[in-house]
């Protein structure tokens, strides 16, 4: 209990004055980075306070010159941390509409180019999310896709959504696996119970959207690459 409450201390102690000096300097100025690094330093910060380290693999295979897709496993609260801390450069990702909607940091994601999801099935809707998360890769602003929609419930993969992979298709930006395991003993689903330890992050190699002929098959190439990096009981 002890790391979470210095998790949350810390993540209220640096939030607030990120959000009382640089929302108001986005509107102000259109410049978001200086809201973007503050809210990495408040998630950084939070998770060493917390006593959580990330073991980081593969961060070459990033390239440096486009925008790119991170699509990620998901198994704790503490994947989002961990991806926003890592990635190199600004990234964008989908977000639930009701955390859109929250006074302040609803005005912070929507600066940030967050993209609102809903989780009624409506095609309509998801067709304009992804279309949106275009517009952010055609600004060079990378993105990130939880691609089970949820957290893992016991750390074992679930199956995928297909939004990600739609935008993939339809962008043609790299596809960066990401495989996380560690997370899930450090902060589980349904707990407010954290314990300090280390996580592990693996980013694998780029995969081209082009070189497959259907969303499934690139599908089932990103899955492949995710297992690779995760324990054989996480697998299935």
């Amino acid at each position: 209990m002890i790391s979470f409450i210095l998790f949350m201390a810390t993540m209220v102690i640096t939030g607030i004055p990120t959000a009382l000096l640089f929302i108001p300097w986005c509107w102000l100025t259109g410049n978001v980075l200086p809201l973007y690094k503050g809210t990495r330093f408040m998630l950084s910060s939070s998770c060493r306070m917390a006593g959580v380290r990330f073991h980081t693999v593969g961060l070459e295979h990033v390239p440096r010159d486009r925008a790119c897709i991170f699509m990620s496993n998901h198994v704790s609260n503490l994947d989002p941390p961990a991806l926003i801390s890592l990635i190199p450069g600004r990234t964008s990702a989908f977000m639930k509409r009701s955390l859109m909607q929250l006074p302040v940091l609803g005005t912070g994601f929507r600066q940030g180019d967050f993209i609102a999801v809903d989780r009624t099935g409506n095609v309509a809707a998801a067709q304009a999310s992804v279309a949106a998360a275009q517009q952010v890769l055609a600004k060079g602003v990378h993105f990130t896709a939880f691609v089970e929609g949820t957290r893992s419930p016991d750390g074992r993969m679930l199956p995928f959504k297909k939004g990600p992979f739609f935008l993939a298709m339809a962008a043609g930006a790299p596809v960066i696996p990401v495989s996380i395991h560690g997370t899930e003993r450090l902060w589980g689903k349904g707990s407010l119970r954290m314990r300090p330890g280390i996580a592990h992050v693996t980013f694998h190699k780029p995969i081209d959207p082009a070189t497959f002929a259907t969303r499934e098959e690139l599908t089932q190439a990103v899955r492949a690459s995710i297992a690779s990096g995760l324990p054989e009981w996480m697998r299935t």
